[in-house]
């Protein structure tokens, strides 16, 4: 009788880490309407970091390693929406939106994403690889003025992912980061729009350390696996990889630290 308890057991704990394999879809809350939530037999990994913490590195190796798995994939991240996308872009460059405003419009990129792409590629049974989800959202929005409890239920019709990686960076890392890569940092990864600091780079400094504080009480209510992104490329792919095939393996997840 004791043995036939274990894997009964062992869900039972993925699901109080916000991980789970087979157990059914859910939402934190309400959920788009005619959406067959329950009936989604695909993965939905996300990975969740600043820029600069190596998001995009990791997906494109994730992507090979579940492809050579034989596993379909389908890789979302921001403003890939058909819908409202190219309307974020042009008021981002004239700085044209409030706070709220722009938090609604991402809403709006997200929900459609969810239900013309996410949801779909779930229902077929394919793994999606989210490059940041509604927690950089809900993160930025936090920052800029807006009362957490409003946040979470502006995001509560978002399903909830089968494993969340954090890649957990030290700000000046992600400074140098940015700094080599692009001789400049971005006027919004900086936070300039909120009137920090003139100092572009003492105002990234402070934005980023902003939003971290926001991510850390996240990565508690959302259980993410936070994974240590101040080392080499290899080090944190290794670290992710082994994650994602507990995922599939059924194995009790931890952060990396």
């Amino acid at each position: 009788m004791g043995s036939k308890s274990r894997p009964t057991e062992g869900r039972a704990r993925l699901r109080n880490r916000g991980v789970s394999t087979r157990v059914p879809f859910s939402t934190y809350g309400t959920h788009l309407p005619g959406s067959p939530v329950e009936s989604l037999k695909g993965t939905l990994i996300v990975i969740e970091g600043a820029d600069g913490s190596g998001r995009t590195t990791e997906c494109d190796l994730l992507r090979e390693y579940l492809e050579v798995q034989g596993r379909a994939v389908l890789e979302t991240g921001l403003r890939r929406s058909s819908l409202v996308s190219e309307q974020i872009d042009q008021a981002k460059k004239g700085n044209l939106l409030g706070a709220t405003t722009m938090a609604l419009i991402y809403a709006v990129d997200f929900a459609d994403q969810l239900e013309n792409k996410i949801i779909p590629a779930l229902s077929a049974g394919y793994v999606v690889l989210a490059d940041r989800y509604i927690f950089t959202l809900m993160a930025r929005a936090i920052v800029r003025g807006a009362e957490k409890a409003w946040a979470m239920k502006l995001y509560e019709f978002a399903l909830r992912p089968n494993l969340t990686l954090f890649l957990d960076t030290r700000t000046d890392i992600l400074m140098h980061r940015a700094f080599s890569r692009y001789q400049s940092l971005d006027y919004w990864e900086s936070g300039m729009d909120m009137g920090i600091s003139t100092d572009r780079f003492e105002s990234f400094d402070k934005y980023q350390k902003l939003l971290k504080e926001q991510f850390d009480w996240m990565a508690e209510e959302y259980h993410f696996v936070r994974i240590n992104a101040n080392r080499s490329p290899e080090e944190v792919h290794r670290d992710v990889r082994s994650s994602v095939q507990g995922l599939f393996d059924g194995i009790r997840l931890e952060s990396f630290r």
